[in-house]
């Protein structure tokens, strides 16, 4: 069997987040033939390396092992690392053992190098995803240890957890078969069910997010419109940041809004979400309240029309000599609107500091973009009291257990429920 060369895909940490055309044109393929989320993939992929950026050893680890996991997963088995099970893992690590010779490399090489005539970076075709050893000049068979093993699974863990805590996937299969490895007991899987995993903002936190871009969208309309109607999206559709940015093969548009025509009800549909599914989304008359106020700011009509290609969100002109000069009508990335969102919820945190609410400022900057979907879930469910199984439906979640883990309740509520029960049921009864 003979296997397509592999790809470096992740440059420096001083240059991952610029991207790369070379690398964007190869995951442009691979989605329109092979894997349909691999540029959703990448983006997940970028963003949890990123995180790595003040470790360089464990940056430059991960994203060698990444790369070959990747190169496996879209090029040879073509199938979404979401979708892969623990027999998949064991295919891999079987990969991985006995690699194909012509990726083999006996001497380290740049993953990326300069073109001096283009002027960018360009993937190093010498570099090879497994190195073997020389004896004496002589090439040796190449053999993987345990130990480089047990660390192989143990950083694509890493990254399936990463995965399962942005609700990309629902299962590490890394771990899973670590689990029934013979390295068992070293480490055991923790299923995603701690109150970490879907933590979201506080009644009260809740409100300072929603009330800082109301008055920014008031005070600075051409900066923060957009900026409020993107929350409010979020909030009450229960979307990951991945259904309304940009991507290869993705760019969210206006038409996505629906009107039910026999009931009038609408809608936002979702054409690709986690593991290339696809949902309806049932909103609200106050989200369709700030649809009508966002298109009115963008001087569109009140609704949009059924093939309206518009951009959902499209970035602001930049000024000077960025490579985002001038740029209009451009959709937001995902980067681009967990970084706005961001910048939002830390103004939040300190006009709640600033208030004297010291504890939940400090909360606050540590949530995310990703927890504005947990608290539309969790304020629909402890607050407005919707049905489960229709909250199970808008999140896309595959069981209804795993919507199950946002109902909680705080110890005074616990309290007043408990505080008033009688022992003796009759007590009271003529």
């Amino acid at each position: 069997m003979s296997y397509p060369p592999v790809m470096p895909l992740f440059d420096t940490v001083d240059s991952i987040q610029l991207g790369n055309c070379h690398v964007n044109q190869y995951l442009t393929q691979v989605s329109l033939n092979k894997v349909t989320d691999a540029g959703l993939v990448m983006e997940h992929a970028t963003d949890w390396l990123y995180e790595q950026q003040h470790n360089e050893n464990n940056y430059k680890a991960y994203r060698s092992e990444l790369t070959t996991f990747l190169h496996w997963c879209f090029d040879v088995a073509a199938m979404s690392p979401t979708a892969l099970t623990r027999k998949d893992m064991g295919r891999y690590v079987d990969y991985c053992r006995q690699p194909p010779q012509e990726l083999i490399g006996y001497f380290n090489v740049a993953q990326f190098k300069d073109d001096k005539e283009t002027r960018d970076r360009r993937p190093n075709p010498q570099w090879r995803p497994f190195v073997g050893k020389k004896i004496l000049g002589q090439e040796q068979a190449y053999s993987l240890s345990d130990n480089a093993l047990k660390t192989k699974m143990a950083i694509l863990s890493s990254f399936y957890s990463y995965l399962v805590g942005e609700e990309y996937c629902e299962r590490n299969p890394a771990q899973i078969w670590l689990n029934h490895s013979r390295f068992s007991g070293k480490r055991q899987f923790r299923a995603p069910d701690d109150e970490d995993n879907c933590q979201a903002f506080t009644q009260l936190q809740w409100s300072y997010v929603i009330g800082c871009v109301t008055q920014l969208a008031e005070q600075e309309p051409e900066l923060h419109q957009r900026s409020l109607f993107l929350v409010k999206l979020i909030y009450c559709c229960y979307l990951r940041v991945s259904d309304v940015s940009a991507r290869a093969g993705y760019a969210p548009v206006m038409s996505q809004f629906r009107q039910n025509r026999d009931t009038g009800i609408w809608s936002f549909h979702i054409p690709q979400s986690k593991g290339g599914k696809r949902r309806s989304v049932a909103i609200s008359k106050a989200l369709l309240d700030g649809l009508v106020e966002y298109r009115r700011f963008l001087g569109l009509s009140d609704y949009p029309a059924a093939n309206e290609q518009q951009p959902l969100f499209v970035r602001h002109r930049a000024a000077g000599r960025g490579r985002d000069a001038g740029l209009l009508n451009a959709n937001l990335g995902i980067r681009q609107i967990r970084e706005e969102i961001q910048q939002l919820i830390l103004l939040a945190a300190a006009e709640a500091e600033a208030d004297g609410f010291a504890q939940d400022a400090i909360e606050m900057r540590k949530l995310t973009a990703h927890n504005l979907r947990h608290t539309g879930i969790t304020h629909d469910i402890n607050i407005n009291r919707r049905p489960l199984s229709h909250v199970q439906a808008d999140a896309g979640h595959e069981s209804i257990d795993t919507t199950s883990q946002y109902l909680h309740t705080s110890q005074i509520e616990r309290h007043e429920s408990a505080y008033g029960k009688p022992l003796d049921r009759l007590q009271g009864i003529d």
